[in-house]
C-alpha cells in the first residue's frame, strides 16, 4: 500500500472512530511524512541551451534573486549544484554542466554525473536536439530512468518567426517547432520522444502545463504529491491539487 492509500484510510478510520480533531491530527502528520520525502531532478543538456534559467523558472525563482541559479550568455554551470525548493528543501533541482564542453566532454559526462541518484531528467535545448543530447536519453533510459525533452527559448522562437514570415501563424510554427525535433530525435535513434516546448519566463504558455501533468502520472504516488505541491502556481488545476492535498 502507498503512503497517499495508507494515509487516506487511517484518516477515514480514525474521523469515523474518534471524530474530527484526531482526524486533522493523522492529517498533519501525513504531511509532515509527505515533506520529508526526497525528490532529485536532473536538468541537463548541450551548453548554453538554458538549462540555469529553467532550473530558476522550476522552483519559481527569478534569475536576477539571489537563490537562483546563475545564468549568463556563456556557460555558466562548471560543477553539479543542487538548488533546493524554496518552500520544499527536501524537493532538490540538479543544474547540470552543459553535455560537450571541453571540461565534460560528451564520453565522459555520464562518469562524472552519476546518473543513478536522480528521479528523473529534463534534457533542454534551444535549438534541435542534437547528438549529445540522443546520447544521454539512450543511457538514461539503460538506466530504467524518465526523462523529458524540453525545447526551451520557444517565445524568442516564435518573435523571430513573426517578424520573418509574411503569413506567421502561431500554432503552425510550433508545430513545425515540436515536429522538427521529434524528427532530429528519432534519426538518432530515439522513439517517440517526448518533447515539451517551453517559454522559461512564462510557463503558464505552451506545453509547460502538459509537462507537469506528464511528471505527475510518471512518478509514483508520493513523489507525485512531493512535485504537486513544489511546482509553481501557473494555472488553477494545479492551485486545486494542491489544496486538496493540503485539506
Amino acid at each position: 500500500m502507498s503512503l497517499e492509500s495508507k494515509a487516506i484510510e487511517d484518516i477515514k478510520t480514525t474521523l469515523e472512530n474518534d471524530g474530527p480533531y484526531a482526524a486533522a491530527l493523522i492529517t498533519r502528520k501525513y504531511l509532515k511524512d509527505l515533506d520529508s520525502i526526497p525528490l532529485k531532478i536532473a536538468v541537463t543538456g548541450e551548453s548554453g541551451s538554458g538549462k540555469s534559467t529553467f532550473v530558476n523558472a522550476f522552483r519559481g525563482i527569478d534569475n536576477r534573486d539571489d537563490r537562483a541559479a546563475p545564468t549568463d550568455v556563456v556557460e555558466s554551470t562548471m560543477v553539479l549544484k543542487a538548488y533546493p525548493h524554496p518552500k520544499n528543501p527536501n524537493v532538490t533541482v540538479w543544474d547540470l554542466p552543459g553535455i560537450g564542453t571541453t571540461k565534460f566532454p560528451a564520453d565522459q559526462y555520464l562518469k562524472h554525473i552519476g546518473f543513478e541518484k536522480f528521479d528523473f531528467f529534463i534534457i533542454v535545448s534551444s535549438d534541435r536536439f542534437r547528438e549529445n543530447d540522443a546520447m544521454l536519453a539512450q543511457e538514461i533510459k539503460k538506466m530504467d530512468k524518465t526523462f523529458y525533452f524540453v525545447r526551451a527559448k520557444i517565445d524568442s522562437n516564435l518573435l523571430s518567426a513573426e517578424k520573418s514570415q509574411k503569413k506567421y501563424n502561431e500554432e503552425k510554427t510550433l508545430q513545425k517547432i515540436k515536429d522538427n525535433c521529434i524528427q532530429g530525435l528519432e534519426e538518432q535513434g530515439v522513439m517517440a520522444p517526448h518533447v515539451f516546448l517551453v517559454s522559461n519566463f512564462d510557463l503558464q504558455l505552451y506545453d509547460f502545463p502538459t509537462l507537469q501533468e506528464t511528471m505527475e502520472r510518471d512518478l509514483p504516488s508520493h513523489k507525485r504529491d512531493t512535485l504537486i505541491l513544489a511546482l509553481p502556481n501557473i494555472c488553477s488545476s494545479n492551485i486545486k491539487k494542491k489544496k486538496e492535498l493540503l485539506i
